[in-house]
């Protein structure tokens, strides 16, 4: 356990440094879904965050931690859209330049918005070549600072924040939570939430939710080791798309969480289409598979607290309204 690369004071100086850069975004609770659901669900709702993504934590508490000379050289990184949002934003204000390697399949309204925020981006085609390895040639190439989206112990400690404040925000409203559910592509929000409930409320089980066909990190914490997805799959939620759990992160997820939950493409309409309707909150399909296995009922939420973690509301209006349009 002493091995793991962060603690809760670490989180809880992220929690400091980042006041009055970050939203405390809300826990949203409806009392008639609860009662149709048969227990108390709550929803943090970081789609209401700063570039729209809980990314913009990890990314700003990062390179606030930076020197001078290190935010003059750059930073570089990898994102599908809301870490490259995250970093795009932090360089901005803290006076960095960020170059960003962008899938040619993201969503080309996260692609303008990363341009619009004054980021440069490196196309790659990830069905033909390693993300990996396109960071690693440009970085040698152009001496930026490697950010990754959660293989470091700060960025880690920023995503951690939203496990801090949704504990809080918890016991103000009267509810502990019996589980929570984060949405999991590389690992990072899901690992660093883990160990905040380790430290905070060790009978909290905390569970990594994935899109049906990249169940990398439900695979991989039954098998006790990292297995990457399979090639060529595809999943309307994009910002997850991982290939395989994070190096960093999974040694700390196989350790402390309950296991994982998925929930299919349909599933996870629904819960957006679900959200919009109960809660009044548009989330993009990622941050909705969470609520989406809660709602398929792969956790059981009668009689109990279940938690979950909307990621990020980065949507086009009419990719949001095709994914939630309800056929009559």
């Amino acid at each position: 356990m002493s091995d793991f690369p962060l603690s809760l004071e670490d989180v809880r100086a992220a929690h400091a440094g980042l006041r009055g850069a970050v939203i405390r975004t809300p826990l949203l609770e409806n009392a008639d879904v609860n009662a149709e659901l048969g227990g108390r669900l709550l929803i943090k709702a970081e789609n209401m965050q700063r570039t729209g993504a809980f990314k913009f934590r990890g990314a700003w508490w990062r390179m606030a931690n930076m020197s001078a000379g290190e935010r003059a050289r750059g930073v570089i990184t990898y994102s599908s859209g809301n870490h490259a949002l995250g970093v795009a934003r932090a360089a901005r204000i803290l006076g960095a330049s960020a170059l960003i390697v962008m899938p040619a399949d993201a969503p080309k309204a996260k692609i303008a918005a990363v341009r619009a925020l004054g980021a440069e981006i490196a196309i790659f085609d990830r069905g033909r070549e390693d993300y990996n390895a396109v960071v690693e040639r440009l970085r040698r190439e152009t001496g930026r600072i490697h950010l990754p989206p959660s293989g470091d112990a700060q960025v880690l400690a920023g995503a951690g924040t939203v496990a801090l404040e949704l504990f809080e925000q918890a016991e103000a409203a009267g509810a502990h939570p019996d589980a929570i559910l984060t949405p999991c592509g590389g690992g990072g929000l899901t690992a660093a939430t883990a160990l905040v409930a380790r430290a905070l409320s060790p009978a909290t089980k905390v569970y990594a939710a994935e899109p049906a066909l990249f169940d990398d990190t439900r695979r991989s914490l039954n098998a006790g080791r990292r297995l990457a997805n399979p090639p060529g799959r595809r999943t309307i939620c994009d910002a997850i798309m991982t290939p395989i759990p994070g190096e960093m992160t999974f040694p700390i997820n196989l350790a402390l969480l309950a296991g994982g939950v998925v929930a299919s493409d349909e599933e996870v309409r629904a819960a957006m289409r679900f959200a919009f309707e109960r809660y009044k909150i548009v989330i993009e399909p990622g941050a909705a598979v969470g609520l989406a296995a809660i709602l398929n009922g792969q956790v059981d939420i009668a009689g109990r607290t279940i938690a979950t973690v909307a990621t990020g509301g980065n949507i086009a209006p009419e990719r949001f309204c095709g994914l939630v349009k309800q056929e009559m």
